[in-house]
């Protein structure tokens, strides 16, 4: 059972008999003497998607949860359901759009380097690589000489993700996205 001075963003705790990942950690150190640090984490729930944010003392016990994390490929997308596959023994794992709501965006077929978190052999969610490489299908055309400058411009992505890149880039080009944040990183 881990205290939650313990819990890292990635954990995974049981709350009221739900899996619950950690995405946030905050230490607040009140300014008497005596009081505790509180923290105040930001958790989101794996079947619902439902975000919750609680404080807790240093010291308070939560319940830990048996998850297990393997690396899944990306396979291919069936109707609104998206399979993964597993890298080391093949088996395969589907999660409709709801549960992967916010990372779609990201997702093209043979994409590694994702985890996917699994509770009894039943896949409930996949975290993402820190960036993706993905390429422009459409945006207004480059402007010479705007290099210099920190403008930016709406881009469509091959995903059909949009996000604003710098104004010297054109069509067909390679970007690297950061899909915690979903902004421009660089060039790929």
């Amino acid at each position: 059972m881990p205290k939650a001075c313990d819990l890292k963003k990635g954990g995974i705790v049981d709350i009221k008999g739900a899996p619950h990942i950690v995405r946030q950690v905050e230490a607040k150190s009140p300014s008497s003497r005596g009081a505790s640090t509180l923290y105040k984490i930001r958790f989101t729930n794996l079947q619902t998607g439902q975000k919750l944010d609680e404080s807790f003392k240093g010291d308070d016990f939560l319940k830990d949860i048996d998850c297990v994390r393997t690396q899944v490929q990306y396979s291919y997308l069936d109707g609104d359901m998206y399979t993964f596959m597993d890298v080391e023994d093949y088996s395969q794992y589907s999660l409709n759009r709801e549960d992967l709501e916010g990372q779609t965006g990201y997702l093209m077929e043979g994409l590694e380097g994702i985890t996917a978190l699994l509770v009894d052999g039943e896949i409930l969610g996949v975290e993402l690589p820190q960036s993706v490489v993905l390429t422009i299908t459409d945006t207004s055309p480059g402007i010479k000489g705007a290099t210099a400058t920190g403008r930016t411009k709406p881009a469509m992505l091959s995903t059909g993700l949009e996000i604003q890149v710098p104004e010297y880039l054109e069509n067909e080009e390679q970007v690297k996205v950061n899909t915690a944040t979903g902004k421009f990183i660089s060039r790929a």
